[in-house]
């Protein structure tokens, strides 16, 4: 039986953006497919908002997901953070320009039944095209417009370090998890300095302890490969430590789980009110990633 919360849900500063977001976001994907019914669709947006959880981070790509947040969420809105991800996919125009970014915003704002929409993200724009700058002017645009609050970009590798260099975003998502470190030895913190936010996308590194021999195939090949390689072991459960390391981790203002399950929720809940796991353990986990790191990129 699902179980509500004993503690609050931990809220944080969103860098120095002026927005509040919970430690925990709801990771939006899973909401998008049909074989989801809009009835638990509705029950699990609701659930989430009643535990605590109020950043909700959703896309262009996610099928059904932006609409339903507007469908059921929109009585709250002023109870959550919606972050999204645009760019692409708009018939009429192509994608990666600057009308194609506006008229995203504009599309998202009408699936979600809002005036404005607080954290909008540049979705894994490639690097050359964030460096002509038509697509940063438009996000701005939309930031003077008042229709956006935060203008933001989502992405890997030499993408994302483009983006933090180009100083036209105001927060940054990417993978942040046991088995993908990197950016936190220098890009995280180099971004803090600036004040921006920061969400961490995959905090459970796709939980490759579900698989007994390589998920080939699977979208958790990569990281189970790792998971391997580090050869980690701990009296706590993975799914439990996996996001205490992420949550915690110096810079970090919400990560974001994506699930269907109302159970799963609350358990991930449970696991981030335990609070920071003991440094011991972290510097084994930061140590034991540095000492195998083997072109471990960040993983799109």
């Amino acid at each position: 039986m699902l179980r509500w919360r004993d503690e609050p849900m931990q809220i944080r500063d969103f860098g120095t953006t002026g927005i509040k977001v919970s430690a925990l976001g709801l990771g939006a994907g899973h909401l998008g497919d049909s074989s989801l019914s809009d009835k638990e669709a509705d029950h699990l947006l609701n659930c989430a908002v009643d535990m605590g959880m109020t950043l909700f981070d959703t896309a262009r790509g996610y099928e059904r997901s932006e609409e339903r947040i507007g469908k059921f969420l929109s009585h709250r809105r002023t109870e959550v953070v919606i972050s999204t991800k645009v760019g692409y996919g708009i018939p009429g125009f192509a994608d990666w320009t600057y009308d194609c970014v506006l008229a995203g915003v504009r599309q998202a704002m009408q699936l979600m039944k809002t005036d404005y929409l607080d954290i909008v993200h540049l979705h894994s724009c490639p690097a050359e095209v964030l460096r002509q700058g038509a697509v940063g002017d438009a996000l701005q645009r939309s930031v003077e417009q008042g229709t956006v609050r935060v203008a933001a970009y989502s992405g890997e590798n030499e993408h994302l370090h483009v983006a933090l260099e180009s100083s036209r975003f105001r927060s940054l998502q990417c993978s942040i998890n046991i088995c993908d470190q990197r950016v936190l030895d220098g890009l995280l913190p180099r971004a803090k300095e600036r004040g921006m936010g920061m969400i961490a996308k995959r905090p459970v590194a796709n939980a490759p302890w579900r698989y007994a021999e390589c998920p080939v195939g699977r979208y958790a090949e990569e990281y189970w490969k790792r998971w391997k390689a580090m050869n980690l072991e701990y009296g706590i459960p993975w799914q439990e430590l996996a996001l205490r390391f992420t949550a915690f981790t110096w810079g970090v203002d919400s990560c974001i789980v994506g699930t269907t399950s109302l159970d799963h929720l609350q358990q991930n809940i449970e696991s981030i009110n335990k609070g920071k796991l003991p440094q011991s353990i972290i510097d084994e986990l930061r140590t034991a990633f540095h000492s195998h790191d083997n072109n471990w990129i960040g993983q799109v």
